[in-house]
C-alpha cells in the first residue's frame, strides 16, 4: 500500500523510547475500513493461507499475544499492518516500495508468495527483539518468495531495525542509530549498506548470505569507481519520473522539518530539493523527537512550501503539486512507542491525519476497547473509525472554517493522553505481578477510549454544525 513510515533510535527521543510509526494508506480510490484488536495465542491459526496468494504456511504451535489493525471487510484478507507482542517487540508492515528491471529480472517476484497480507500475522507472534523479527522474516522469504517489493520495520525498547525486500527472494536490513531517525516514501530508502558488517559482526547490517554476489553477478553496483561506498538505493531501487512528485518530495519535507538548519531545503541553491534523489535516509535530528513531532509530520500536506493543497493566499501555481505525507485515503496510523519498564504504548489514530487525533493504548491486556475493535462495515458514529473518517471528510470541505475547531480537538485529545500515562506510568512499571499490570493497562485504555469517544463526538458535531452553515441552499427573511 501507499504508505510512510518514520523511525526514531533510543537515543534521538525525547523519553528515550524507540519510535516506529507507519500511515498505512489505502490505493488509490479505496478507503480501508480498519479495527485495533489483540489476538491471543487461541485465536492465532495454526495452518495459514493467504487470500491474496494463497500460500499456505504451518505456523509454529506457541504463538504470543498481540496487537494489530486488521482489514473489517471480509474476503480482503487479515492485513494485520503493526502491532506489539506480548515479549515487547513492535512490526509495521509494509512500507510498499519501488525497484527496478534489473533487480526484478534477476530475481523476480513470486506469485503465490508472502507479503504485505501475510507478514506481521506470521511473524510478530514469534519473536522476541527487533533483530530477530529481521532473521525470522529473512528466512520466510527465503523459503516461501515475496509476491511485492515491500519495506518492514521492527523495534523494541534498544533497536529498530528497517528490512527491505530485493526481488523476490533477496533481503537487506539496516539498524536505526540510537541517535538518528529514518524516513521511508514509497521508496527503497537504505542509502548505505556495509557487506563487510553483514558478513561479520552484523553489528548494523545483515543481509541474504549471497546478497553481494547477486550485486556483482547481474551488474547492479552502478558505482564508477570500485573504491566507492555501495549504494543500496541505486542498485536495488528506481528510477522513475514519478518519484518527484510522489515520493522524494515526502522525505525532503519530513526532514526539512527535523533538520531546518542542518542543510539548505529551499531555493536554486539548496543542497536537497523535492525531486533530490540523494535525500539522506536516516540523520541526527536537531532536537529530540517528540510523539507530537511524529504526529505532525505524517499528518504533513507541505506546509510553509508553495506547495501546500491547503494554501488561501500567495502565488499557488505550485499548491497540490506533490503526493502529501497526511492524505485523504489514510486507514490508520500507528505509532509504536516502546519502552524497557512495561509502559510500551502504540499510539493509534484514523482516517486522514490533517483532521483526526492520535490515542495511545498500553499493551498488557486481554482485550482492546470496543471503540476500537468493534468496528463494522456499517458508517456509524459509535466507531473511532468511522467517525475520524466522519469528521475528516466534512472539515476539508470548509478547512479553513474549521481550522480551529481541529486544533482544539487535536491539542485535547494529545493533552488528555499524556495525563491519562502521566498518571498510570509510574503504577504500571511498578507492578510486582501480571495480572496488576493487566488490570491498570485495562483500566488505563478504556479511559483513553472514552476520552477519544467524548471528545470526538464534540468535534464531530461542531464541524457539522460549520459545514451545514455553507450548504448552498442557505437562506433567511433576512438576506432579502
Amino acid at each position: 500500500m501507499p504508505c510512510t513510515t518514520i523511525l526514531a533510535g533510543k537515543d534521538a527521543t525525547y523519553d528515550g523510547s524507540t519510535m516506529m510509526a507507519r500511515n498505512d494508506d489505502s490505493g488509490a480510490g479505496k478507503f480501508t475500513v480498519k479495527k485495533y484488536v489483540l489476538i491471543t495465542p487461541d485465536q492465532q491459526p495454526e495452518h495459514y493461507e493467504s487470500v491474496t496468494s494463497h500460500v499456505k504456511i504451518d505456523l509454529p504451535t506457541d504463538p504470543m499475544s498481540y496487537t494489530c489493525c486488521p482489514n473489517v471487510e471480509p474476503g480482503t484478507g487479515y492485513k494485520s499492518e503493526a502491532g506489539i507482542n506480548a515479549a515487547t517487540v513492535a512490526m509495521s508492515a509494509t512500507e510498499t516500495i519501488t525497484s527496478n528491471p534489473g533487480v526484478l529480472g534477476a530475481d523476480p517476484l513470486v506469485e503465490t508468495g508472502i507479503g504485505e497480507e501475510d507478514f506481521v500475522t506470521i511473524i510478530l507472534p514469534y519473536i522476541h527483539s527487533a533483530r530477530e523479527g529481521v532473521l525470522y522474516t529473512a528466512k520466510l522469504l527465503e523459503q516461501y518468495g515475496t509476491y511485492e517489493m515491500s519495506g518492514i520495520g521492527f523495534s523494541d525498547p534498544d533497536e529498530v531495525w528497517y528490512l527491505e525486500t530485493i526481488g523476490g527472494h533477496h533481503w537487506m536490513a539496516r539498524r536505526v542509530p540510537d541517535n538518528s531517525y529514518a524516513v521511508i516514501p514509497n521508496q527503497l530508502g537504505i542509502d548505505y549498506f556495509d557487506f563487510e558488517d553483514a558478513a561479520g559482526p552484523q553489528k548494523n547490517c545483515l543481509c541474504s548470505a549471497d546478497l553481494k554476489a547477486f550485486v556483482q553477478k547481474n551488474h547492479l553496483d552502478l558505482s564508477m569507481d570500485p573504491q566507492d561506498v555501495f549504494d543500496p538505493r541505486a542498485a536495488f531501487g528506481s528510477h522513475a519520473d514519478s518519484d518527484h512528485s510522489y515520493n522524494t518530495p515526502r522525505a525532503w519535507w519530513m526532514e526539512r522539518y527535523f533538520n531546518p538548519n542542518t542543510f539548505v531545503w529551499d531555493g536554486p541553491d539548496a543542497d536537497y530539493k523535492p525531486d533530490s534523489d540523494d535525500i539522506p535516509w536516516c540523520l541526527v535530528p536537531e532536537k529530540k523527537i517528540t510523539v507530537e513531532d511524529i504526529r505532525y509530520v505524517l499528518a504533513g500536506h507541505y506546509q510553509g512550501t508553495p506547495y501546500d493543497p491547503y494554501m488561501h493566499h500567495g502565488d499557488m501555481s505550485m499548491a497540490g503539486a506533490f503526493r502529501t505525507i497526511g492524505i485523504n485515503r489514510t486507514a490508520f496510523l500507528g505509532l509504536c512507542q516502546m519502552k524497557a519498564d512495561g509502559t510500551s504504548v502504540e499510539w493509534l489514530s484514523f482516517a486522514a491525519n490533517e483532521f483526526n487525533a492520535l490515542i495511545p493504548f498500553y499493551q498488557h491486556i486481554s482485550a482492546t476497547p470496543a471503540y476500537v475493535a468493534d468496528t463494522t462495515m456499517e458508517v456509524n458514529t459509535d466507531s473511532f473509525y468511522w467517525t475520524s473518517r466522519l469528521i475528516a471528510a466534512m472539515a476539508d470541505a470548509v478547512d479553513r472554517q474549521t481550522a480551529s475547531i481541529i486544533e482544539r480537538y487535536q491539542n485535547r485529545t494529545m493533552n488528555e493522553s499524556h495525563r491519562i500515562l502521566d498518571v498510570y506510568d509510574p503504577q504500571i512499571a511498578a507492578a510486582k505481578d501480571e495480572e496488576t499490570r493487566q488490570k491498570l493497562c485495562m483500566e488505563a485504555n478504556q479511559k483513553l477510549a472514552d476520552m477519544a469517544e467524548a471528545a470526538s463526538q464534540e468535534a464531530l458535531g461542531q464541524v457539522l454544525y460549520t459545514l451545514s452553515n455553507n450548504m448552498k441552499n442557505a437562506f433567511s427573511r433576512s438576506d432579502a
